[in-house]
């Protein structure tokens, strides 16, 4: 950073939300020698006001909404609020960043990209909103960065070398409200781009891509989505003057990432797949997708706002039955009903996956593939896909 991004840094900055991002965020500035108060996400009422006295900037983290009473008051006096991505591309000195954001996918693709960069010898880490947050990355010559809704919804000079936008469906409307907002949130990454790489079809201004475009290589990872996400990263790295060839060699090795369409293992003739990054409906329709064979479809958990009717009249006779977990057990029921798909109410992931062990039979697959976030009965899709796989091992 140099000395004229340090001085525009407040020597006294409030961090609100102290997960990940949050941690990281206080620490980069500590570092930097600022003063920092650190706030629970969950602080905001009159009493927590008075942390915003003397502070010259609040940092949120992606989890805050924006109508938290201390943004809200920090909007009301004036103070800068930035998203940590936003911090951490300052911190960077405005680094070299390939933004990616979309509905699905983001993870897999800044992955690919990584390992597309590692091909051709590039110095390049991956940063932001799974994995090591952009505040801890170290400098580099490129940085992929995923970006959420949540983290664009506050940047103000964040500027993507290449910005990637994977595709847009209903999602976080619990959060943002509506779809529009949603939107609005996500195109937000081609502020200030050089270079957008986007949907063919969507009408967008910028490189397009789709699932069809001639590769490099085939990718290992299955799935049609998952072409495309390989046809988004071809054309982010070759706008990043990466080669044919290692996009090839990155084509033909990258695995895949965990939680999305991870094979855990296979039992008497079933395979068991986490798919627990699958956090709305156009993710598990991906997922079901992804599989010729009958599937055994665990299904729920906390709720975002979406309908499950379009999703669960494409299930289709493929799915012997569905197991629903969570709050969102009952509106997935009534739409299961609607579309003659069977299920049965397991209430939560261990018994999910033992109703569904016991009635498998060789050559079908146990599917998690939930369509909702996980916040009702784990901490996030992570633990919940760790909690799966360690079900999995343990059968007998």
């Amino acid at each position: 950073m140099t000395r004229s991004e340090q001085a525009a840094i407040p020597e006294r900055v409030l961090v609100l939300g102290l997960a990940r991002s949050g941690t990281a965020a206080a620490a980069a500035l500590e570092e930097r020698g600022v003063e920092v108060v650190r706030a629970d996400r969950k602080l905001g009422n009159d009493n927590d006001l008075g942390l915003l006295e003397d502070v010259g900037l609040l940092v949120k983290s992606p989890g805050v909404p924006g109508e938290n009473p201390l943004i809200v008051d920090a909007r009301r006096r004036r103070i800068p609020v930035w998203s940590e991505v936003e911090l951490g591309y300052r911190l960077l000195g405005r680094a070299r960043i390939l933004g990616v954001t979309g509905t699905n996918g983001k993870t897999t693709t800044s992955e690919l990209l990584g390992a597309i960069f590692h091909a051709a010898g590039r110095d390049v880490v991956v940063a932001g909103n799974v994995g090591s947050p952009l505040t801890a990355a170290r400098p580099a010559d490129w940085i992929v960065c995923e970006l959420s809704s949540f983290q664009l919804e506050d940047v103000h000079e964040l500027r993507c070398r290449v910005a990637v936008l994977l595709n847009l469906e209903p999602d976080h409307l619990d959060r943002h409200g509506t779809f529009e907002a949603y939107r609005d949130a996500k195109l937000r990454i081609f502020e200030r781009a050089d270079v957008a790489i986007v949907p063919r079809g969507l009408g967008l201004p910028g490189r397009e891509f789709a699932a069809d475009d001639p590769l490099p290589a085939e990718p290992r990872i299955p799935g049609a989505h998952n072409r495309e996400n390989a046809a988004a990263a071809t054309a982010a790295a070759h706008a990043a003057g990466v080669p044919d060839d290692a996009i090839a060699e990155a084509l033909r090795t990258f695995p895949g990432v965990a939680h999305r369409l991870e094979l855990v293992r296979e039992l008497r003739g079933v395979r068991y797949v986490n798919d627990s990054k699958a956090t709305n409906t156009a993710a598990a329709r991906r997922g079901v997708a992804a599989y010729d064979a009958p599937l055994r479809l665990i299904l729920g958990g906390s709720l975002k706002g979406e309908d499950f009717g379009p999703f669960a009249r494409e299930l289709g006779p493929r799915v012997r039955r569905a197991y629903l977990i969570g709050e969102a057990a009952d509106e997935l029921a009534h739409a299961l009903d609607a579309a003659r798909v069977p299920y049965e109410r397991s209430g939560d992931l261990a018994t999910a996956v033992r109703d569904a062990s016991a009635a498998a039979e060789a050559g079908e697959v146990v599917l998690l593939s939930p369509a909702c976030a996980s916040y009702d009965q784990f901490e996030n899709f992570e633990r919940r896909g760790e909690e799966f796989c360690r079900l999995v091992q343990n059968l007998s």
